[in-house]
């Protein structure tokens, strides 16, 4: 990857990962599995198992990469930006949650 792609701060690498999840089925299965992977947080918590968060990944990258390999038909950032890629994920979530981007 040459030095014109790299992404020195979030906020530059931010408007790309938009970009990437353009297909709303995309960004909505991104959207489904950050819920499930807070849902499994919950009950990791509140049945005392630890162990249940190793499906949290699962469970995200599941359903992110079902909706970039199927829907946007291209390769998840994450694969090139694992740290961004998933503060990218959260503040989508976050955005879309409260009306804020369009699922």
């Amino acid at each position: 990857m040459d030095d014109a792609r790299r992404y020195r701060t979030f906020r530059d690498f931010y408007p790309f990962y938009l970009s990437e999840h353009s297909h709303p089925v995309c960004r909505r299965l991104h959207f489904v599995g950050s819920w499930g992977v807070l849902g499994i947080v919950v009950a990791a918590i509140a049945l005392g198992n630890p162990w249940l968060l190793l499906l949290a990944p699962v469970c995200g990258y599941g359903f992110a990469w079902v909706g970039h390999f199927v829907f946007e038909k291209n390769r998840p950032a994450t694969f090139q930006y694992p740290l961004y890629s998933l503060m990218g994920d959260w503040v989508m979530f976050f955005e879309i949650l409260t009306g804020r981007l369009r699922a």
